[in-house]
């Protein structure tokens, strides 16, 4: 069994108080950040835990268990000692063997009793045809009088499995909408897989890309962004030319088609400078600026070139969060030291600096180009403007950490998502959540509004929302009812990433199963998929829709070619 050393887990309970919004230092610490995911620590007790279980039932499996099933509770694997939980997990397996027996016995009576009703109803079909038969020799029209029961049957035997399809599916629908889709609870079929043809892999970060990808038009030529989150020993962000049509397959790593955005000058180890999100300042389709956070807490705006245009200095934490609002003139950005600043780009200055929060901004996001949503650690979200000193909109009621935050298509109503299991959706006319969306059994990490509904390219389409969970399903939601249209339950880990199409016609979900989907909302099943080698942060199509990026975790994007 291995065994963790001070010095690791001196560094896990670290970077949780960081996470958490408080201060520390580590200078003398030869730990390397980048391998330490967000929850490590978490993470490492829980799987403690499961595997404290796991050794006691591992002498004990004479007995067959449903997946979900535990003989042991929580604090059982806390106060106890392995031996101690072995003791009980073979008292209760005995119990359940004496309890199984019982049942089997009550079984076979009832399967007796069932072979002789359905030898009873067999001699009594076998009388009614000999019935029948007479009844056709003494009638005009046999073959019609004949006819006429099989095909009643037939049709209440195909009705039988209409009804029951939903049912079968698992799905929980709203009072309406499209018909409930088909769930895949296994990997999908292997003609499903996108063929490594249609796949370029990009290499060239020496540390994980463990969070987002962006694709976007620089002078007429699609790009496509990635950077290190947690870069030690990276500390950049890189920008690939992705040439049209379709993918040739295989690593493209060649200097000719790379732009490195360094964000340390000579050495490239220090963990301060690790890029933790970017975003594109995007005018009439085409990328004009790049900005980037880093974890000293600066943000940076590059040029299309790679070349650093300025440095914008003022938080006191790592920037979390970071976005450019339509008209492309300021940049929000949100910090761990639980304040946003919005700046105003052409002067290179702060504009103004919202302090709020009581704990770590977490997200931002823009409502119009002078309103914004801000989500933290302390369970709070506030609705914020430039030129006024105080919220202009406070939404409490989310009882854990608010992981994100996003505006719809049009402003009008405001998702978010939090720790404590749930997805809220608000609008500006009421203090209340509007909805509280309440099917995952975990942490809902990331949210995502359809491109469809009024105010879009697709406005004969419904609105919906995507949520993204720890339980590793996907939801789907009718927005005007609040009700579950869907439940995609094809990963076998937690979700981190959704990214609708275009069009909204289809959902790609990436997870840390490494595997990506893609999901067709009209036919309600996965119609492509893809299997890397790392666990997948981030997902994102551009602009045309046929092609998708996915952000790995073993220091790749993959940019897949996308047609049906």
């Amino acid at each position: 069994m291995s065994s963790i050393t001070s010095e690791e887990l001196n560094y896990l309970v670290f970077r949780y108080l960081q996470e958490s919004g408080y201060e520390a230092g580590i200078n003398k610490c030869n730990i390397d950040g980048n391998l330490v995911p967000p929850r490590a620590l978490i993470t490492f007790v829980q799987k403690g835990l499961q595997y404290l279980e796991m050794e006691a039932n591992l002498s004990n499996s004479d007995v067959d268990m449903d997946e979900d099933f535990s003989f042991l509770q929580p604090m059982d694997l806390i106060t106890k000692d392995v031996c101690e939980l072995r003791q009980m997990v073979k008292e209760k397996k005995k119990n359940l063997n004496g309890d199984r027996d019982k049942e089997n016995d009550v079984d076979r009576g009832h399967e007796i009793e069932h072979g002789r009703v359905k030898e009873k109803e067999r001699l009594d079909r076998e009388k009614e045809r000999e019935r029948d038969k007479e009844r056709v020799e003494n009638e005009k029209e046999p073959e019609k009088q004949h006819e006429s029961h099989p095909d009643k049957e037939m049709l209440t035997v195909q009705e039988e499995k209409v009804n029951s399809k939903p049912e079968e599916n698992g799905v929980l629908q709203g009072e309406k909408g499209p018909e409930p889709m088909d769930i895949a609870t296994t990997s999908a079929s292997e003609s499903f897989e996108i063929p490594n043809s249609d796949v370029t892999i990009l290499e060239g970060h020496t540390s994980e890309c463990n969070h987002a990808c962006r694709f976007v038009h620089v002078h007429g030529v699609q790009q496509v962004l990635f950077w290190h989150l947690g870069g030690s020993g990276d500390s950049t962000a890189r920008i690939w030319t992705i040439a049209d049509g379709t993918s040739k397959g295989g690593a493209q790593n060649g200097p000719l088609n790379v732009l490195v955005l360094k964000h340390v000058k000579g050495r490239t180890n220090e963990k301060s400078k690790d890029v933790t999100t970017l975003d594109w300042n995007v005018s009439s389709g085409e990328g004009t600026l790049l900005a980037t956070g880093s974890y000293d807490g600066q943000a940076r705006i590059w040029s299309t070139n790679g070349d650093l245009k300025c440095t914008l200095s003022k938080h006191k934490g790592p920037i979390f969060s970071l976005k450019w609002n339509k008209k492309g003139d300021y940049l929000l950005t949100g910090s761990c030291d639980k304040t946003a600043i919005v700046w105003d780009v052409k002067t290179e200055e702060w504009k103004q600096q919202f302090e709020f929060h009581s704990g770590p901004t977490l997200d931002v996001d823009w409502r119009n180009n002078v309103s914004f949503a801000t989500s933290s650690t302390d369970n709070m979200i506030y609705v914020c403007k430039i030129g006024e000193n105080r919220p202009i909109k406070t939404f409490a009621g989310h009882q854990g950490e608010v992981n994100c935050v996003k505006w719809d298509p049009t402003g009008s109503l405001l998702a978010s998502c939090s720790d404590d299991v749930t997805a809220k959706i608000w609008n500006m006319k009421q203090d209340k959540y509007v909805h509280d969306l309440r099917e995952h059994s975990k942490e809902i990490y990331t949210i995502r509004w359809s491109p469809t509904g009024s105010g879009t390219n697709n406005p004969n389409q419904q609105l919906i929302l995507a949520s993204a969970s720890f339980d590793s399903t996907v939801k789907l939601w009718d927005v005007e009812l609040g009700k579950l249209l869907y439940s995609l339950n094809g990963h076998r880990e937690p979700v981190y990433s959704l990214a609708f199409s275009p069009t909204g016609e289809y959902l790609a979900s990436g997870s840390l199963d490494k595997s990506m989907h893609i999901w067709s909302l009209k036919e309600g099943k996965i119609v492509k998929t893809y299997t890397g080698n790392g666990g997948i942060f981030e997902v994102c199509w551009n602009k045309e829709g046929d092609k998708i990026a996915a952000c790995f975790a073993n220091h790749t994007v993959c940019v897949l070619d996308f047609r049906m």
